[in-house]
């Protein structure tokens, strides 16, 4: 069955009743927003993330390898590239999906503003706290969970457009941002702060005492944020519908993507270059820059990310559950796995070089001679923390899902 303009129609206006699940609670009808394939994909993501941080804490290499030579490096470190990308895209859709639980739009944007705000303040406290297990706080890093914070503050604001308006600023922040390439802070003067803020990366000196690392620039990932939420109606349809448009939608974005990066017009700071070995060349192909993320970095996490979408719209069964469960609970296993992998770190690096000083602050400046693991031992560290994490994640759900206070949708 093709795509219909009916479905098309359903897709793009307010879904309104139209929910994924309904199920009946104290004699009313409630609208069901755990969807499998959401949590299940989110779930993924979010084990593939914990292999990019034990490989910052436990190898001894740099923290962004992009050396096409080393193969197995290089994709341990891309591999990793579809985690920002993909949950911030989610968590516009989960957005989405918790408007059209019937609240107004303006319960929902007072909810996206608050714990905005909620998880600017976790990076800037807990999170830094489990990176740099120090309590002085300088410097700052502007990382993932303040790019999703900032990202649901501004989404509070364009909630308030119609769907098309919010589908346009999300595709434009996308496609759009790169042409700003060309714009540095230090051409801006006093107004260089906010260009690093906005697009460009870079250390910012608040005080005397305390800077500001950007890792994280905002508007790519507000686009891809408000992306998601543009495209939350698609998941009030069946699923055999919703499976067309997310097989539909991934397909056109990854092949975009290949089109795009094979003609080295546009998309991306660095081109691609032909090696004299295969897969060198592919490698180069796939190597797009994260910080802040291109449009080509973005189509080819998002396309993908959708395609996942529709391929586990039925998955079933104890290992695709397991999975599930970290996605269902991604605040807890974040903050959790941070903690766990630095004091992992902190004990390895006592028992094999004798120094633990540098894992007590920034770790900016590099790892000592003579400390870290290979990749086979970064990927056996890697599942002891997954596997030792899963059990305290599903007692977090357990607990999550029986909670009725209104806080427990902020955890």
């Amino acid at each position: 069955m093709s795509l219909t303009f009916e479905s098309l129609r359903r897709a793009v206006l307010p879904a309104g009743g139209m929910a994924p699940e309904r199920s009946d609670r104290d004699g009313a009808t409630a609208l069901r927003t755990r969807i499998v394939s959401i949590d299940l994909v989110r779930g993924l993501v979010m084990v593939l993330m914990a292999l990019d941080h034990t490989r910052d804490f436990f190898a001894a290499g740099a923290f962004n390898p992009r050396e096409v030579t080393e193969p197995a490096l290089f994709l341990t470190r891309w591999i990793t590239h579809f985690c920002a990308p993909t949950f911030i895209f989610l968590a516009g859709i989960s957005a989405y999906l918790y408007a059209a639980q019937g609240r107004s739009t303006g319960a929902v944007s007072r909810f996206l503003l608050t714990r905005g705000a909620w998880l600017v303040l976790i990076e800037f406290t807990v999170v830094r706290l489990g990176w740099t297990f120090s309590l002085r706080f300088n410097p700052l890093v502007m990382q993932v969970i303040f790019a999703i914070g900032v990202s649901m503050m501004a989404l509070a604001a364009l909630v308030y457009l119609p769907r098309w308006a919010i589908a346009a600023t999300g595709i434009v922040m996308i496609a759009g941002h790169n042409l700003l390439d060309a714009i540095k802070a230090e051409q801006l003067g006093p107004a260089a702060p906010i260009w690093n803020v906005l697009h460009q990366p870079g250390l910012l000196t608040l005080s005397p005492d305390l800077t500001l690392f950007v890792l994280y620039p905002l508007i790519p990932w507000i686009g891809v944020m408000a992306a998601g939420y543009a495209l939350g109606p698609v998941f009030g349809l069946d699923h055999a519908t919703r499976r067309r448009w997310l097989v539909a939608l991934g397909a056109a974005v990854t092949a975009g993507f290949v089109i795009l990066r094979a003609s080295n017009l546009y998309g991306d700071g660095a081109p691609w270059t032909a090696y004299d070995g295969v897969v060198a060349t592919m490698l180069s192909f796939i190597n797009c820059e994260k910080y802040p993320p291109s449009l080509l970095y973005l189509a080819m996490t998002i396309g993908p990310a959708l395609l996942l979408l529709a391929a586990f719209e039925n998955a079933r069964g104890r290992l695709a559950d397991c999975i599930a469960i970290f996605g269902s609970v991604p605040l807890f296993y974040y903050v959790a796995h941070l903690f766990l992998l630095h004091a992992l770190a902190v004990a390895f690096a006592w028992a094999t070089i004798g120094d633990t000083a540098w894992l007590f602050g920034s770790l900016a400046a590099g790892k000592p001679a003579g400390y870290g693991l290979g990749l086979a031992g970064v990927y056996a560290v890697w599942l002891a923390v997954v596997i030792a994490l899963f059990p305290l994640c599903g007692a977090f759900a357990a607990i999550k899902r029986r909670g009725r206070a209104w806080w427990w949708s902020y955890l």
